[in-house]
C-alpha cells in the first residue's frame, strides 16, 4: 500500500468538505477528546521538557556553522536555553536545489502522500509537543495552542493539498492533436509536464508560528518544491520540532530531507531580507508585521510572494435584536488570546445616537461602558483571564498600551485601563487586562493602523453611515482581514455586504452564541481576501497553490516510428 492509499479516504473526504463547504475535520475539536489524551499530555509535556534540559535542538542539516536561541518564555519570562543549529545559507539553498529533482519527478499523488504521513506524524506523535513549544514561545493558552495552533493547523495543511492536487490535476499530461492545414493533416502528441518553480522560503510569525507556515509549506512541497523555513526568533522551537518531522518522514520514505530545513537568525541580526533577495528564492511566504510585509511584497520579485500581514478589524454597531448577547460576544472576541490573533477585532463604530434596540435607543455612552463592564467581567478573575487572555507575547506590547492609555487620557476617555492579573499556574507571567478607549473620528490617528495586543477603541460617528464608511474606509486603506456588523435593518446590512465586499472583508453579521466572532473553519471560511492592504494571499484557494509550478510541453509530429497512430 502506497502512503497515498493508506490516506486517501481521509482526503477524498476533505475534498468533499472542500467542495461543499460544510463542517468538516479528522481531529478532536478539544484535548481532552484526543484517543488516550492522559497519556498523550503526559507524553508531550515530557518530550517539551526534555528539549529544554537537553539545551541543544539537534538538527541534521547541512552547513552547521553556529548554535543559539533566544526564546523567552511569557509563562515564566525566563529564557527557555535552547540552541538550534544555523547553517549558511547557500549551502540551503544549494542542498534544496539538490534534494528538488527526485521530489519534482515523483507523481503528485505520491508527494501528497508523503505530505499526508507528514501531518498523522505531526498529530499522533507530536501534537502535545508542539503545543507546550506554542505556549512558551508565543504565548497562547493551552486549549487555544491545542485548537488553533495544532489541529487548525492540520486542518488548513489538509485543505492546501486538497487545492494543490486540484491544481495539478487539472492538467492533462498529454494529448493528441490534429488539425487540417490546408490539404495536409497535421498530428501532434503533447506533452506536458508541471514544472516546480523552485525553493520556497516560508517565515513564520511570533503569535501563531504553525497556523499560516505548516499549510505553506504544503502547498510548496505538495507542487514539488522544496522549502527554507525562516521562525521568528521568539518562536524557534515549535518550529524546529516540525522541521525535524518532516525530514525524517521524507527520509523513511526514500527522498533528500533537505527538502525541509530551518533557517534561523537573532533580532539582532535578521536574515529575512538575505533569504527573500537569495538569487535562488522562488517564491516567499510571509506572515507578520505589516512594515516588512510590505517590503516582502515590493521587494520579493522576481519570487512569488504570498503575504498575510494584518490590519484594523472593524465593529459596526448600529441596532441589535440581543444588545447584551451582541456585546457579550464582542468581549469575549476582543480577549481572545489578548486579542493578539490577526482577526481580533480592534475598531468598533457607533452611532453617536446610541444603538437602536426592541425596547429602545440605547444612548452611545452607555453602549460604550456596557460593553467595557462586558469586557471587564470576562478578565476579572485570574482564572477565567488565564483561559481566554493567556499571556502577551512580546515586552512590546506592554509599553504599546502604556502609550496609547496616556494619549487616550489626554484625547479620548479610558473606558478600561489595562493591569496585569496574575496566573494562577505561572504567578511571574507577562499579561495585561485590555485597554479600551472611547474616542471620536477626530482621533483617527490612534486607531487608523493596526495597534497589535488587546487594545480597542470605540468610537462616535456621525450616523449609521458614517459609521460603516468609516469602518469601510480602515480596510481600504489599512487592510482589513474580518469585519463584523450587528443591524437588525435587511437594507443596512445589505448596504454592508457591499460596502465590505468592496473593501476587501470578510463580514460576519449578527453573530451571537457560543462560537467566536473571529472562528475561521478550515474547509469552509476563506481567510484574508488578498484584496485590500491586509495580504495577497487566500488560506486556502487555486490561487495560493497554482502559480507554485509552471507548465512546461513538448510537442512532436505522430509518424509510425513513434508509435502513435491518429
Amino acid at each position: 500500500m502506497t502512503l497515498f492509499e493508506k490516506h486517501q479516504a481521509r482526503f477524498e473526504q476533505a475534498q468533499q468538505a472542500c467542495a461543499t463547504r460544510h463542517c468538516w475535520s479528522p481531529y478532536p475539536e478539544m484535548p481532552d477528546k484526543y484517543p488516550e489524551a492522559a497519556h498523550a499530555k503526559s507524553a508531550g509535556l515530557a518530550a517539551f521538557e526534555q528539549h529544554l534540559k537537553n539545551g541543544r535542538f539537534e538538527l541534521d542539516q547541512p552547513g552547521i556553522t553556529n548554535w543559539i536561541g533566544e526564546e523567552i518564555s511569557p509563562y515564566t519570562q525566563q529564557a527557555l536555553g535552547v540552541v538550534y543549529p544555523q547553517s549558511d545559507i547557500n549551502t540551503l539553498f544549494d542542498a534544496a536545489e539538490k534534494a528538488m529533482d527526485s521530489w519534482a519527478q515523483a507523481p503528485y499523488t505520491q508527494r501528497i502522500g508523503v505530505l499526508m504521513e507528514v501531518l498523522e506524524v505531526l498529530y499522533r506523535d507530536h501534537l502535545f509537543e508542539v503545543l507546550h513549544a506554542v505556549m512558551h514561545t508565543a504565548g497562547q493558552s493551552y486549549n487555544m495552542a491545542y485548537a488553533g495552533s495544532g489541529v487548525n493547523a492540520l486542518d488548513r495543511s489538509i485543505e492546501a493539498l486538497v487545492y494543490s492536487e486540484q491544481a495539478m490535476r487539472s492538467v492533462a499530461p498529454s494529448a493528441h492533436w490534429s488539425r487540417r492545414f490546408g490539404s495536409s493533416e497535421i498530428h501532434l502528441q503533447k506533452t506536458y509536464r508541471l514544472v516546480p518553480r523552485g525553493t520556497a522560503v516560508c517565515f513564520s510569525c511570533a503569535s501563531f508560528p504553525t497556523w499560516n507556515a505548516w499549510p505553506s509549506m504544503m502547498a510548496s512541497l505538495a507542487t514539488g518544491n522544496p522549502v527554507i523555513l525562516k521562525p521568528h526568533p521568539a518562536t524557534v522551537l515549535p518550529m524546529a520540532i516540525t522541521v525535524k518531522a518532516f525530514r525524517q518522514v521524507l527520509q523513511a520514505a526514500g527522498f533528500d530531507p533537505n527538502l525541509v530545513t530551518l533557517a534561523i537568525d537573532t533580532t539582532s541580526e535578521p536574515i529575512g531580507k538575505v533569504l527573500i533577495k537569495h538569487p535562488k528564492t522562488a517564491i516567499v511566504d510571509f506572515t507578520g508585521s505589516v512594515r516588512f510585509g510590505q517590503w516582502v511584497e515590493q521587494n520579493a520579485h522576481p519570487a512569488l510572494a504570498f503575504t498575510e500581514t494584518a490590519g484594523c478589524n472593524t465593529v459596526v454597531l448600529e441596532s441589535a435584536q440581543d444588545l447584551d448577547a451582541a456585546l457579550r460576544n464582542l468581549a469575549t472576541t476582543m480577549c481572545l488570546f489578548s486579542a493578539q490573533m490577526c482577526t481580533s477585532p480592534q475598531n468598533i463604530y457607533i452611532p453617536q445616537s446610541g444603538v437602536n434596540t426592541p425596547t429602545g435607543t440605547v444612548p452611545f455612552h452607555e453602549v460604550a461602558q456596557r460593553l467595557a463592564t462586558a469586557v471587564q467581567a470576562l478578565t476579572s478573575d485570574p482564572k477565567k483571564a488565564s483561559m481566554i487572555l493567556a499571556t502577551i507575547q512580546s515586552p512590546q506590547t506592554l509599553a504599546l498600551l502604556q502609550e496609547l492609555q496616556a494619549q487616550g487620557q489626554q484625547r479620548g476617555q479610558v473606558l478600561l485601563s489595562p493591569q496585569p492579573y496574575t496566573h494562577p499556574e505561572f504567578p511571574d507571567a507577562r499579561t495585561s487586562t485590555p485597554l479600551m478607549l472611547q474616542v471620536s473620528t477626530r482621533e483617527r490617528d490612534l486607531y487608523a493602523e493596526e495597534r497589535f495586543g488587546p487594545i480597542s477603541f470605540v468610537i462616535a460617528c456621525e450616523d449609521a453611515q458614517d459609521a460603516l464608511k468609516q469602518a469601510t474606509q480602515d480596510a481600504r486603506s489599512q487592510g482589513g482581514l474580518t469585519a463584523f456588523l450587528y443591524s437588525t435593518r435587511e437594507d443596512f446590512i445589505a448596504q454592508a455586504e457591499a460596502a465590505y465586499a468592496r473593501a476587501g472583508a470578510q463580514l460576519t453579521i449578527n453573530l451571537v452564541g457560543a462560537m467566536p466572532l473571529n472562528f475561521a473553519a478550515a474547509y469552509s471560511d476563506y481567510h484574508v481576501t488578498g484584496l485590500n492592504p491586509a495580504g495577497n494571499a487566500t488560506l486556502t484557494n487555486l490561487a495560493f497553490v497554482a502559480g507554485r509550478f509552471g507548465i512546461v510541453q513538448s510537442r512532436r509530429p505522430v509518424t509510425p516510428e513513434s508509435g502513435s497512430t491518429p
